[in-house]
């Protein structure tokens, strides 16, 4: 599996790539070409562009949850679709891969931070498949549906509130998910924001994939000035479940990094980074 990072908060040192508070990754396995969020805005594909990558042929879009800064770029990925046969690309659509809570519509307050772009809208453009069980894009790479709550430290809090059968509850993101790939050194989970919390992630994917070696995780992991109790929780379970690396990006602060990085091997992330697992 290839996998190649088109949107972060941050680029990596001397490539003339774009930036923005958002997610999208650009991985190939088995002849597969997806994409796992598609960031804010437009530079997703500018970036594609610049790295010389092809979204034309992009066979899933899977999208970890319904927040704007991840979903938000399928506004211009609807237009680059349009666009594929004028420009000699098959015009078969791409499988639309999430949960079936994703594309509700989520505010935090009066904002409105879901998606632009509703599930009937979609449907038009893109082939949907909407789940809450595990999917098995390739032999070795799982999107895994929701994620299990296992733990009493993360997740604890709403974030905003959602609309459920015309009323509005509270957002727990029971949409949050990510992929997990199962390479020969063990799994490698990709997350978005890891809402549902990233050892409730690693769990899940142990389970799904019945594997319990993790050599990698990349992705989000919201852990934006987390409280001491999360911090501290998080750092032990990284530790004892010996993952070996951790490219923290995204939603991580740089103190989160730092702190985790006495549990873990830390390694940067950035627009243009590309990682390799066999």
């Amino acid at each position: 599996m290839k996998i190649t990072v088109l949107v972060d908060n941050n680029t990596i040192i001397d490539r003339y790539l774009y930036g923005e508070p958002g997610a999208s990754f650009f991985i190939e396995d088995c002849g597969k070409r997806i994409l796992f969020d598609v960031g804010y805005s437009d530079i997703f594909i500018k970036n594609a562009h610049k790295l010389n990558i092809n979204l034309y042929d992009t066979d899933f879009i899977a999208i970890s949850h319904g927040h704007n800064d991840h979903t938000w770029g399928l506004v211009p990925m609807v237009r680059l679709c349009s666009e594929a046969p004028a420009e000699n690309f098959k015009s078969k659509k791409p499988v639309l891969l999430a949960h079936t809570q994703t594309f509700k519509s989520k505010y935090h307050g009066t904002e409105m931070i879901g998606s632009i772009l509703t599930e009937d809208v979609l449907r038009d453009y893109f082939e949907m498949k909407l789940t809450d069980k595990p999917f098995w894009i390739t032999e070795n790479l799982v999107f895994l549906g929701e994620i299990e709550r296992t733990n009493s430290f993360e997740n604890k809090e709403p974030i905003g509130k959602f609309m459920n059968n015309g009323a509005k509850e509270d957002d727990f993101l029971r949409d949050d998910t990510a992929l997990a790939y199962k390479s020969g050194a063990g799994l490698v989970i990709i997350t978005g924001c890891s809402h549902s919390g990233i050892c409730n992630i690693v769990e899940h994917a142990k389970k799904i994939c019945n594997e319990n070696r993790v050599a990698d995780i990349i992705g989000g992991l919201h852990l934006l000035n987390p409280d001491k109790e999360k911090m501290k929780l998080t750092k032990e379970y990284l530790k004892q479940s010996n993952i070996k690396k951790l490219h923290a990006c995204h939603c991580t602060d740089l103190h989160s990094k730092i702190e985790l990085s006495e549990a873990v091997e830390i390694g940067e992330v950035g627009a243009g980074l590309t990682l390799e697992y066999k």
